[in-house]
C-alpha cells in the first residue's frame, strides 16, 4: 500500500462541523490515529489536512465514528 511506503499529505472533506467545539474533537480523534504526524481542521472551508503514514479508511473512520460526514478530497 502507498500509505505504509511514505508520508502523504491526505485532505479530507468533512460536513456537520459547526463551531470550533466540533473541530477540536475532529483535531483530537484523527491526531490519535498512528501515523499520523500533523493535523490541520478548518471550520470555514470543512477541511482537515492530514500528514503520516495512515491508511485513509482509517481517517474517514476516525471522523466518522464522531457522528460527521467524511470524503477524501
Amino acid at each position: 500500500m502507498p500509505w505504509e511506503e511514505k508520508t502523504l499529505d491526505q485532505v479530507l472533506k468533512i460536513t456537520g462541523m459547526r463551531c470550533q467545539h466540533c473541530v477540536r474533537r475532529v483535531h483530537e480523534a484523527l491526531g490519535a490515529v498512528a501515523g499520523v504526524e500533523v493535523v490541520r481542521v478548518d471550520l470555514d472551508s470543512g477541511l482537515a489536512r492530514v500528514r503520516g503514514r495512515v491508511d485513509p479508511a482509517v481517517l474517514l473512520a476516525a471522523v466518522t465514528a464522531l457522528g460527521y460526514q467524511a470524503e477524501l478530497s
